[in-house]
């Protein structure tokens, strides 16, 4: 049956990342255009594969294939199409899938808008972006599979959670999904200007728009969400202490002070390493947000329940933190400002306040919401 292909055609993304992971690498250490192509192609083909496991199962959402565990978990025979097609991010493992899907869609207008651009730093593009890619497809492979089968084939499901059965619930995530996963795209520039040494301002020029375009969509994500809180939960319009709202603002905070602070690397050459920071912290909150939110580790209307993603998390989080810091921390000495601060009342400090400020509030929702 065609529906079956789900699983090896997710099986075969893995594969093909982590052999481009390879190329990418190699080609970048021995400065091999031939094998930076074909981790580049790599890209594209781990892209097609998800997109190709995701029209499966839209496709078993829509056909109501209540033999998959997922279909009989979040759809019913008589839930309307549009929310039918909402349940692939309804639920723990679909939304897992729908998050890999728009990774590889970032990770392949990268490499289209960047083909002719960046020959030192592009392996190293191509590698960080692969290997997020390659660690989402084992959480869904190993610990959320969304293609996993029932012993029999129930007469009907049990629909969506009516919480999420709204309008709002249908658009908003996929803005959320869209300012969340294309913060990858900053963080894996950083990595490759750490790791080939080219730290100049050449790569913060570069990544404005990529950093621009997903804050605009993580903004009008969390607005419409705030929305669907006003008219489902009635919370007047904002969701407090709420988790998954905190989860989504965290990385808006640190992207906003980022967007800020860049000003002043172009134009001074000033605030290095504080931006090679922000851009850390951006990427970690997005995954720490994730973590939060389908780990079960925090309660929360709209919450993930507990599942065994938690510890896979956390293991990719401690990794790309100890990797990320020890490369900032061997390339100190390369970041040094090319100017000071004139004084307290210059523009450079009133924007290094305002980035204070919005880095403070940020580490207050993440106490806020982790202490308890």
């Amino acid at each position: 049956m065609l529906l079956d292909l789900g699983f090896p055609v997710l099986a075969l993304a893995l594969v093909v990342a982590i052999i481009g992971i390879a190329l990418a690498l190699l080609g970048g250490r021995r400065d091999d255009l031939a094998l930076v192509a074909s981790a580049r192609n790599a890209v594209f083909a781990v892209a097609a594969l998800v997109l190709t496991a995701a029209v499966l199962l839209w496709i078993a959402l829509l056909t109501n294939q209540f033999q998959f565990e997922y279909v009989a978990s979040h759809v019913e025979r008589n839930l309307p199409v549009f929310y039918k097609f909402s349940a692939l991010w309804g639920g723990q493992a679909g939304s897992l899938l729908f998050w890999t899907l728009i990774l590889s869609g970032y990770s392949t207008l990268a490499m289209i808008g960047f083909r002719n651009q960046h020959r030192q730093l592009m392996p190293y593009v191509i590698a960080t972006l692969l290997t997020t890619t390659a660690f989402f497809l084992v959480i869904v492979i190993f610990a959320a599979n969304p293609f996993k089968k029932l012993g029999f084939v129930p007469a009907d499901g049990t629909g969506l959670n009516p919480l999420l059965q709204n309008y709002w619930m249908v658009i908003h995530p996929i803005g959320l999904y869209l300012g969340y996963v294309g913060m990858a795209v900053p963080f894996a520039f950083a990595v490759a200007a750490l790791a080939t040494k080219q730290l100049g301002n050449t790569w913060i020029r570069s990544i404005r728009r990529w950093t621009l375009i997903p804050w605009l969509f993580l903004s009008l994500g969390i607005l419409m969400g705030s929305q669907w809180a006003y008219i489902e939960l009635g919370w007047g319009g904002y969701w407090a202490w709420d988790a998954v709202e905190n989860a989504s603002l965290l990385p808006w905070l640190t992207a906003t002070a980022f967007l800020h602070s860049i000003v002043i690397q172009e134009r001074r050459g000033m605030l290095k390493v504080w931006n090679l920071v922000l851009v850390f912290l951006t990427y970690e909150l997005v995954l720490i947000g994730t973590f939060i939110t389908r780990s079960g580790v925090i309660e929360s209307v709209h919450a993930f329940a507990l599942s065994n993603v938690g510890p896979i998390f956390l293991g990719f989080i401690a990794f790309s933190i100890f990797g990320y810091l020890w490369l900032l921390l061997d390339r100190l000495p390369l970041l040094r400002s090319d100017n000071e601060l004139d004084s307290m009342l210059s523009r450079e400090s009133g924007f290094l306040f305002n980035n204070v400020v919005f880095v403070g509030i940020a580490f207050a929702t993440f106490f806020g919401t982790t202490f308890p």
